[in-house]
């Protein structure tokens, strides 16, 4: 059985940074595409990154230049690394193998 628990998520003020991390168990870590997801009240859930089992990476146009997603297949953790926060990215953070698997999320707070 796939388990992704993800950590890091807090409250951080306007420009600060946060480091999640996604631990995975039960599944092939390293075979597999991992999403970083994010969903604000009231809106849906969107994507936020992306790094397939090659180390290729994708963003949303929201998050190019602040944000980083890396991971370590040895681990079997992905990390999003925040930086330069604004309270729009303000939500919980979700991790998501290719196969459909999700964690229960960390609350990242950023204050004005």
């Amino acid at each position: 059985q796939v388990r992704l628990v993800e950590s890091g998520g807090g409250l951080v003020q306007d420009g600060g940074s946060l480091r999640l991390s996604c631990a995975a168990s039960g599944m092939i870590f390293s075979i597999g595409a991992m999403r970083w997801y994010r969903q604000a009240p009231g809106k849906q859930r969107e994507l936020v990154a992306t790094i397939n089992s090659g180390g290729s990476t994708n963003y949303a146009d929201s998050v190019k230049g602040r944000f980083t997603i890396s991971r370590d297949n040895a681990k079997k953790t992905v990390y999003l690394q925040m930086n330069s926060l604004k309270p729009e990215d303000t939500a919980v953070y979700y991790c998501n193998t290719q196969w459909g698997d999700w964690g229960q999320g960390t609350q990242v707070t950023v204050s004005s």
